[in-house]
């Protein structure tokens, strides 16, 4: 089992660029610690910015930094950032068109117990809504890496959420299939699509080998790039599908299940069924326990095709 969460292969990753790239900042709001920077903030006190709990301000002063050339990455607890500076991610980041990279820790609903004032469930919906504004959720540390150092190359502002805790690998190490804003086909059949995003996506994995022993045969989207939605993946593995399943740790309303539903409505009509959180304050208890009540683990998204199937 892995125990290198998301955020700690972001540290690593900014740590072995800001070596030679004195532009990149690393800003959070008392989250250092959540948000695994600790490291970033002692080897580099000279790149680094404490707000405190100030997430407008943590917005705000990334986009200043970018303005003047830097290349901030701004780490706060998803619940909040996507909330509470919502204003300034909107006018400070997409319409001003700056640099800045907006990281939403323990996204979903990784705070368990904390509950509905500490999950985030309606982040992808929310960022989604705003023009220049990129979304993405990396499934494990390897595409995580991947994808964090592709960002590194460009200039546009984007929000990435990633869990609280390690989750268990998609990809193995070197064999990482990898193109920016293009999802990765993980398997492919006839009977089913399935399209997950985030930490969904091993569930969504494991749930094809699962149908594949009862002879359903399951394509599986890993759809980190919820926006820009990879469309022509979507209409492809729904065209070769009587069926299509979304995945994702969020609101029914607004995130990747609405977004494929649009794509598939218009380019090839099928029955889209949307596995997401409830429209209600969630269960008590940890990731994997809130997962399998909501039918959101490998065996619940199985049951799931097959009764549509039948």
């Amino acid at each position: 089992m892995n125990k290198i969460s998301n955020r700690q292969v972001i540290c690593e990753v900014l740590l072995e660029n800001a070596k030679t790239d004195k532009d990149i900042v690393v800003l959070c709001s008392d989250s250092r610690g959540s948000a695994s920077m600790t490291p970033f903030f002692n080897t580099y006190p000279e790149q680094s910015v404490e707000t405190g709990i100030a997430e407008q301000d943590l917005v705000g002063i990334s986009a200043g930094l970018a303005k003047v050339g830097k290349k901030p990455y701004a780490f706060s607890p998803a619940s909040f950032v996507s909330t509470r500076s919502y204003e300034q991610a909107k006018v400070d980041c997409a319409y001003s068109d700056t640099n800045v990279k907006l990281i939403g820790i323990s996204g979903g609903v990784s705070y368990g117990a904390l509950g509905m004032s500490h999950h985030s469930a309606q982040d992808i919906a929310a960022f989604a809504a705003i023009p220049n504004m990129r979304v993405y959720l990396p499934s494990d540390r390897f595409q995580t890496r991947c994808l964090f150092e592709a960002l590194l190359k460009d200039q546009k502002t984007a929000y990435i959420r990633v869990g609280r805790n390690p989750v268990e690998d998609v990809y193995e190490e070197g064999n990482v299939p990898f193109e920016m804003d293009k999802a990765t086909v993980l398997c492919e059949g006839d009977d089913v699509a399935i399209v997950a995003t985030g930490e969904m996506v091993k569930p969504a994995k494991d749930a094809a080998a699962l149908l594949l022993e009862k002879g359903i045969h399951a394509t599986v989207l890993d759809m980190y790039c919820v926006k820009p939605l990879d469309k022509e993946a979507v209409i492809k593995a729904a065209q070769n599908a009587k069926a299509v399943i979304t995945v994702e740790e969020h609101s029914p309303f607004g995130g990747l299940g609405s977004m494929v539903s649009q794509v598939v409505g218009a380019a090839c009509p099928r029955k889209v069924v949307n596995l997401a959180l409830p429209d209600a304050p969630v269960i008590t208890g940890t990731s994997k326990e809130v997962f399998e009540y909501y039918g959101l683990d490998a065996k619940g998204i199985a049951k799931t095709a097959e009764e549509i199937l039948k």
